[in-house]
């Protein structure tokens, strides 16, 4: 199971002519090409429920909600789903996009709660030494770099937290992502299902001590 040079060509043909008229001449290409990656998720999906518990598995609508957007484009260039792991003490979720050019995997904290932030906080606070551990991690190092993105930071520690921290660059983060790029050659390869779950299954150890943060209080002690 595998992506297919034809759906990059229509991602293509679909960024030069997003318009409503053009996506409606195209419509059976598109069913087409979302079937392939219906399919290819669906065996990603079924490798991660190998080794993790995945309580959904859910593929992005290609419509855009441009009601509060200057992009007025109809339509998402890319196809993306997302994997979101079982029951409270389970954090953590996947995510997979694919757009020619621009494809990635990414997993962990996107926007965690204002609850669940002030507790990785916290934990950072009394000691990031196995947060850190995470980071140095062989394969986490191999597949995400050996470090966490987030969508935005702080430009100093939060409010509460001490300016002069050894670790205020993670307390600066609002959240925590691991993420890997993939040229398309990458996408379109027999062994790319193979490669994602082998990054996906680099990421457990982040997710298990996070999920054991987040299912805690500073004393370890269970609040779920």
């Amino acid at each position: 199971m595998q992506f297919q040079k034809s759906t990059f060509k229509y991602l293509e043909d679909l960024q030069k002519n997003n318009n409503r008229d053009w996506f409606a001449d195209h419509k059976e290409t598109y069913l087409k090409e979302q079937q392939n990656v219906k399919d290819v998720f669906a065996a990603i999906n079924l490798n991660l429920q190998k080794h993790d518990e995945i309580e959904k598995s859910k593929m992005m609508r290609i419509y855009r909600d441009v009601r509060f957007s200057k992009d007025k484009t109809p339509y998402k260039a890319h196809f993306a789903n997302s994997f979101s792991r079982l029951g409270k003490d389970l954090r953590g979720g996947y995510f997979l996009r694919i757009r020619p050019g621009e494809s990635f995997l990414a997993g962990g904290f996107w926007e965690p709660s204002k609850d669940d932030l002030l507790r990785i906080r916290k934990e950072i606070e009394l000691d990031a030494s196995e947060i850190k551990d995470i980071l140095k991690d062989k394969n986490y190092q191999k597949y995400f770099g050996g470090k966490f993105e987030s969508f935005s930071e702080l430009k100093t520690a939060p409010r509460g937290f001490d300016k002069e921290h050894p670790d205020v660059d993670l307390l600066r983060k609002k959240g925590f992502i691991a993420t890997r790029n993939f040229t398309d050659a990458e996408v379109l390869a027999p062994n790319f299902v193979e490669e994602v779950d082998k990054s996906f299954k680099a990421l457990r150890p982040f997710f298990n001590l996070f999920s054991d943060i987040l299912t805690t209080n500073l004393n370890g002690e269970s609040i779920v």
